[in-house]
């Protein structure tokens, strides 16, 4: 099966959490005209004109999942060599995201490129860039003493897609929800 870099499954916050978060991604985060704020689950991913094809199977996967709080209360980041970093928001529980991503990937196991980091898949919303290892540690400690947390209710995973073009912006293309109680 194909996979396509303008395709992602991911998870969003609710809009109203968006505030302090894009704050945050107007300095540091080059890709903030491309994505939302996200955490993303797969991706690549199927392109658009296969979504139909998938839909029932995630539909049924997600009545299977109940949702569940999700906290964004700590900065961390990846290191990209060269004294270059990813800075990011860990959400947590994490194990809950990790389950969740496991469970999709049973749907679409090909597409499992974000599981072959090192240290596999790592649960992330990514909020900038960052160049030089002293920047990156004042950055992380204003940005701590700053921050206040956000939590939300995750009931609902996104399939996301944009066109082919350079400048293009991601789009909420299908919603699934989990599981109501």
């Amino acid at each position: 099966m194909s996979k396509v870099y303008s395709s992602a499954v991911v998870i969003i916050p609710p809009q109203e959490n968006w505030e302090s978060i894009q704050e945050i991604r107007k300095i540091y985060d080059r890709n903030i005209n491309r994505w939302m704020p996200h955490i993303t689950l797969l991706y690549p991913f199927r392109p658009r004109n296969q979504y139909e094809d998938l839909e029932k199977a995630f539909s049924e996967m997600c009545k299977n999942i109940k949702p569940f709080e999700v906290s964004l209360k700590n900065f961390s980041y990846f290191s990209q060599g060269h004294q270059k970093y990813t800075l990011w928001l860990n959400p947590e529980p994490n194990t809950s995201i990790i389950y969740l991503q496991a469970e999709i990937l049973k749907i679409v196991p090909d597409c499992e490129d974000v599981n072959r980091y090192k240290n596999g898949f790592k649960p992330h919303l990514s909020v900038g860039q960052i160049k030089g290892k002293n920047n990156l540690q004042k950055i992380l400690s204003d940005l701590r003493l700053e921050w206040e947390e956000i939590t939300f209710s995750l009931n609902i995973i996104y399939f996301i897609s944009r066109e082919e073009s350079k400048i293009s912006k991601f789009k909420i293309s299908k919603q699934f929800k989990f599981k109501h109680e």
